[in-house]
Parts: C-alpha cells; sequence; structure tokens
C-alpha cells in the first residue's frame, strides 16, 4: 500500500465529527487498512480494495459481523466503532474499530520476543484457537454464517473456481489436485467458526508478559472444520523464512518455539477438535494459498495491491503448488 489514501480523507470527518489524520498499515495483501486519528480517538480503518476482485473475496461485512459477535468471548478482538456499507463515502464499504496497543510481526518466529516469550505467545495462539473452535454458534447468531455441511466439499470447487476465474498462468498440477481433492475428502468434523486466515501475522501481541491481545483479519471466516484453521496455521512449520516468514530449517527449541505436535496437543488441551490433522487438510492448506496468491498477483498486475510488496510475495504461488503436491506425495497422515 502507498502512503497516499485512494479515497479524499475529508469524507470521513461528516462521520467521525472533526478533522482526521490517516497513517498507512502495510504488509497486508488483502483489504486495505489505516490508522485513523480524530478527536484525540485513535482507531483503525478497514476497506475493500478499489477495482474488480474475486467472487466472494474482500468480505469485510462479514468480518464485522463476525468481530461483532465475538465482542465478549474468550477470543480476543478489537471493539467496533461502526460499519459503512455506503460506497459513496470513500468509494468502498469500509468499517472502524478501536487501534489494540501492540506488536504484530510478519515472522512465526517472533524475533520481537525472548525464547519464554515467543513460546507463550504460540502456546496462547493454540488456546485462543480452542476457544473459537468452541464457541456456541446459535448463541452468537452466526447460524447462517455459512453452511454448516460438507465444508471441504465446498472449499475445493470454491478455489478450484476462483483460479479459473484468475485465468492466471497455466499449471496444470491446480487442476490435477483439485481433482484429487474433490474425491478424497476426509469425513466432516462438527461445525465451528473458522477463521480462515489464523497465523502469527493476523494477531496482536503484548511483551510483557508475551500475550494476544487481538485476532485481526476476519475477511475469510465462515462455518465449518476446525481442522482448517489448524492445518492453516501447521503450514508455517513447512515453509522457509522466506517463504511468509516460516519455520522449516529453525532450531525450534532453541528459540523456545513449541513444535507442530505440542501446538497441536495444547490446543487439544484446551477444548479444540480432537481429531488428527493429515495430508489433505495440510496439502488443501497449501493449495487453497496457491490460489490466493496468484490473486493477489492479479491484483498487483491490475494496480489494486493492498501491499507495497505484493508481486514478490504473489510470486510464491508456485513454492506453494509444490508444496501441496509433496505433501499429497506422502500420503501418509500426521500423527498427534
Amino acid at each position: 500500500m502507498t502512503g497516499q489514501p485512494d479515497f479524499d480523507p475529508a469524507f470521513l470527518e461528516p462521520v467521525l465529527g472533526g478533522p482526521v489524520r490517516l497513517t498507512a498499515i502495510d504488509g497486508g495483501q488483502s483489504n486495505p487498512t489505516w490508522f485513523v486519528t480524530c478527536n484525540g480517538r485513535d482507531l483503525v480503518l478497514r476497506k475493500k480494495p478499489l477495482g474488480a476482485t474475486l467472487d466472494s473475496a474482500h468480505a469485510i461485512e462479514r468480518e464485522y459481523r463476525v468481530i461483532s459477535a465475538l465482542q465478549e468471548s474468550a477470543v480476543p478482538v478489537p471493539r467496533l466503532v461502526l460499519f459503512e456499507s455506503d460506497p459513496d463515502v470513500i468509494g468502498t464499504a469500509f468499517y472502524l474499530m478501536e487501534r489494540i496497543d501492540g506488536t504484530v510481526s510478519g515472522r512465526t518466529d517472533l524475533p520481537e520476543l525472548g525464547a519464554a516469550g515467543r513460546r507463550a505467545l504460540h502456546l496462547d495462539a493454540a488456546r485462543i484457537l480452542a476457544h473459537l473452535h468452541s464457541q456456541d454458534i446459535k448463541a452468537l447468531g452466526l447460524e447462517d454464517f455459512g453452511r454448516s455441511t460438507a465444508y471441504y466439499d465446498r472449499q475445493v470447487r470454491r478455489w478450484r473456481g476462483q483460479w479459473q476465474a484468475l485465468e492466471a498462468r497455466e499449471d496444470p498440477r491446480i487442476d490435477a489436485m483439485a481433482d484429487w481433492f474433490a474425491s478424497n475428502i476426509p469425513p466432516e468434523n462438527p461445525t465451528t467458526i473458522v477463521h480462515g486466515d489464523y497465523r502469527i501475522g493476523n494477531v496482536i501481541f503484548a511483551r510483557e508478559p508475551a500475550r494476544i491481545t487481538g485476532v485481526l483479519d476476519w475477511e475469510l471466516s465462515t462455518l465449518g472444520d476446525p481442522l482448517a484453521d489448524l492445518a492453516h496455521w501447521s503450514m508455517f512449520y513447512d515453509l522457509r523464512p522466506d517463504q511468509m516468514g516460516g519455520l522449516s530449517g529453525l532450531d525450534l527449541k532453541a528459540l523456545g518455539l513449541p513444535d507442530r505436535e505440542e501446538f497441536l496437543d495444547t490446543y487439544r488441551a484446551a477444548g479444540g477438535c480432537p481429531t488428527a490433522l493429515g495430508v489433505f487438510h495440510r496439502a488443501f492448506a497449501m493449495f487453497r494459498m496457491a490460489v490466493i496468491l496468484e490473486g493477489i498477483i492479479a491484483r498487483a498486475e491490475a494496480g489494486h495491491a493492498a501491499g507495497a510488496n505484493a508481486r514478490a510475495v504473489g510470486a510464491l504461488a508456485p513454492q506453494f503448488a509444490d508444496l501441496a503436491e509433496m505433501l499429497l506425495s506422502t500420503d501418509k497422515p500426521l500423527t498427534p
């Protein structure tokens, strides 16, 4: 994202009741996000990007709804201020939330913290994910937030369709893997809220003591199989530091980081889904990410990228396809 907004900040003044100052937040590749200061209040604005986007992508209405539902839950989320659906205000729908003091890291190994802090934060993330998956969907009023059955069947169709809609580079592996996923969908787990992009880069944390103070970026949230979130988090154990800040090749013990099995054990002990994470779940997470990254490249080429490094991040798409293919070739489930 550049330092200049794609809308006139003065248009926010009638909404907030005073002069507005904006500061771009870079690093994300989805919905443009800005720090907003007005009348001594520190807020955050999230909006849809301008231009055409993939079908159902950048659904900030859904972000706002799920964050609103979780306000009083054990899942830490920002306090909401308002949602504006009228695109005439700043060009797209947007919402405002209170700014949470803390740190956001783009690296799963958390260089901002010492060994004890890294361990505490990762295990806190495991417990928070278990809390999310334990929420009473009906009590939160989210029964219609997504379908309650056939999650992976729908996901396979969705991401294959997104790939085809992109008209991206040719990669016959994508279609071949989509065929395999469609024919090998595992038994369903009880439906939960699924964050959709649960990772270190989407939490904000305090350092003393190290703890998560907010879970961010809910645009891909829905109802579905909780193992999808676990597989997405687990993906970073298979990624190198130069691949979205992954952990592969690092000395986890020396860094104070729990390995994959300890993270999963902590999640289950906190009430998370007891089903073992399998090759299907892990490979599909990589496949899905490959398609998402192709979408980032498409937005960059159209001039609507949300992150300044969009082309570099999007260029990782073939590597994620490689990793998905490699996982499928092992055909061995990850034992808990």
